[in-house]
């Protein structure tokens, strides 16, 4: 999936502007979480999406007034066939959306841009605050700044520094928020580290994998210790597909942490034990591994022999994938990348 940060980077390189779409805040069955964004450029194509249907129509016809007069808007909607602000939409649900101007010859706005990305490829975590202005004023680069754990980048001011002091204090738990602070608003925005399936294991199941999970947000990497598998001509959408020596030592070749998710779907039962150990001793979001009960009975006696403990292995989810009943590649892919949307949603909402 392409990256938002990286799309907005391109066009403002390409010396476009354009009006960014941003959910400030959702309730009820609304279609998309708070903190998403979509790209309206100036013939009114988009870049991503808000949700799609009324909703993106309300806000592509809103731009054509930003771009007349450059002031940002904060929209009201309800996703219902009552009220006011009723776009007559069935899925229920408000929305506030905010709807900014974003100018190549503002230096400042460029900049920052390019400081979110380069702190993405990093792969640091940080924060993008900023400063809503007075109605029928456009936000401007000087009304952004940056914080990660390590750094700040943005004009020196007293307020932002004691929203900053504030986001440090509980940096990991950093939610989305449109706040005051002494009669100005403020949004802050979360921007984590890309989460990444590791599918370890290059046959036809983890080639299904890929396919199905390509257009969803998480970077795929392929694992396997054969070559003839583990090749960009078998996994051509994927990040990145690395071929090992062997299983043992996995970790010196990939960089698990909290943002990864593990699918084991090598092919045998000393691999996937051998694999699965290594990786329970991370702090993966996801362990999962394929295979019947009787495989995955092989597989946890011989790692409780080895000093596991049962707790340790409720963190494996074997069988993996959501219950449906799948036999063929493609299906036993769609069960499996099911279970890490449904994983990664419950992390999002607060259940994990």
């Amino acid at each position: 999936m392409e990256d938002i940060y990286e799309m907005i980077n391109n066009l403002l390189d390409k010396k476009e502007d354009f009006v960014l779409a941003t959910i400030l805040e959702k309730s009820g069955s609304a279609p998309r979480e708070e903190g998403t964004k979509m790209i309206i450029k100036r013939d009114f194509s988009i870049i991503g999406t808000i949700g799609g249907g009324i909703f993106e129509a309300l806000a592509i016809k809103l731009s054509s007034r930003i771009f007349e007069n450059e002031a940002y808007i904060i929209k009201n909607c309800s996703l219902t066939n009552e009220g006011a602000e009723a776009l007559g939409a069935a899925c229920g649900g408000d929305l506030k959306l905010l709807l900014e101007y974003v100018d190549y010859k503002d230096s400042d706005m460029v900049e920052m841009y390019k400081n979110v990305q380069k702190l993405k490829r990093k792969g640091d975590n940080f924060a993008i605050i900023t400063r809503i202005p007075e109605e029928g004023k456009s936000i401007k680069g000087t009304d952004k700044w940056i914080c990660s754990e390590a750094s700040f980048y943005g004009k020196e001011d007293e307020k932002i520094q004691y929203i900053i002091r504030k986001i440090k204090e509980n940096f990991k738990n950093i939610t989305m928020k449109y706040t005051d602070l002494e009669e100005e608003h403020y949004l802050i925005e979360p921007v984590l580290n890309t989460q990444t399936i590791y599918v370890i294991g290059a046959g036809h199941v983890a080639q299904k994998i890929a396919e199905v999970a390509k257009s969803l947000d998480f970077d795929i990497v392929v694992i396997d210790d054969r070559q003839e598998f583990a090749n960009k001509e078998r996994f051509k959408d994927v990040k990145e597909v690395k071929a090992i020596p062997s299983f043992e030592n996995i970790l010196k070749y990939i960089k698990v942490d909290s943002n990864s998710y593990i699918v084991i779907v090598t092919r045998g039962h000393a691999y996937d034990k051998e694999v699965l150990g290594q990786m329970l001793k991370t702090n993966a979001k996801y362990i999962g591994m394929i295979g019947s009960k009787s495989k995955r009975k092989f597989v946890y006696e011989s790692l409780l022999d080895e000093g596991y403990t049962e707790e340790d292995l409720k963190r494996v989810h074997s069988p993996i994938g959501v219950s449906i009943y799948a036999q063929t590649p493609e299906e036993i892919a769609i069960s499996i990348v099911a279970e890490l949307i449904k994983v990664k949603r419950e992390t999002f909402n607060g259940k994990r």
